[in-house]
């Protein structure tokens, strides 16, 4: 039997993150329904309920069982409400070496908790599961999950010349892209019955090691409860 993450959740000040279940499909669809989703990630479009409901309910569960990751919807303590996604892949068991990806609603975003559910999923893996790396690809134009990964401690080891499918108009998402960023291809495809430019892009390749975890400067002043780290400004 291939090794797996077990089914489980992990709790942080601020979010549970825990195993989808099918009534989130609603919700599910309802985030990723979003240009920036569109843009920055692979996840199918149009990301239908009846998608978000297979996905809970079969594509998940097969995801952990095979051993190649796991899936957690990221809820707020206070609503139960479902403000994100993150998900685990690309595990090599050999290595203790694992890919984390992560997407936040429209609704919760600036709230600071794509790095809360980031370091809470770091810290499960080097204290409970005994890993000893975790990777993050970030593509060139998205400053936003740059920033995320400057937060919980990642380090910047070189850049993926030409990895990524970036899908949408780089203007309608902040302007155009810098040096080393997306390459325009002459290739379209179409989502939802329009047509979307796609372009190349180059990943920047993050790591993050149980001694790049930063300990509070003071006794008592940890991020969250009883877990110990800390974000970077």
């Amino acid at each position: 039997m291939a090794a797996s993450f077990p089914e489980t959740a992990i709790s942080t000040e601020r979010l549970l993150l825990r195993p989808l279940a099918e009534d989130d499909a609603p919700g599910l669809a309802a985030m990723m329904a979003d240009e920036l989703v569109l843009t920055w990630t692979d996840l199918p479009y149009p990301f239908t309920e009846a998608y978000a409901a297979e996905l809970a309910r079969t594509l998940a569960p097969a995801h952990r069982a095979a051993g190649r990751g796991i899936v957690f919807a990221v809820t707020e303590h206070l609503t139960q409400r479902l403000v994100g996604l993150v998900e685990l892949r690309n595990t090599d068991w050999r290595l203790r070496s694992t890919e984390i990806a992560y997407v936040t609603a429209p609704w919760a975003r600036g709230e600071g908790y794509a790095p809360e559910a980031v370091l809470g999923t770091a810290q499960w893996l080097f204290e409970d599961r005994g890993f000893l790396r975790l990777e993050m690809r970030t593509a060139a134009g998205n400053t936003a999950a740059q920033q995320v990964a400057q937060k919980v401690g990642g380090i910047s080891e070189g850049v993926l010349r030409s990895a990524w499918i970036v899908r949408g108009e780089s203007s309608e998402i902040g302007g155009p892209w810098g040096t080393g960023g997306a390459r325009r291809a002459a290739v379209g495809a179409t989502f939802g019955g329009r047509s979307e430019a796609e372009s190349r892009s180059d990943l920047i390749l993050w790591s993050l090691l149980p001694e790049d975890m930063e300990y509070p400067a003071e006794p008592g002043s940890a991020w969250h409860g009883d877990h110990r780290y800390v974000l970077r400004d």
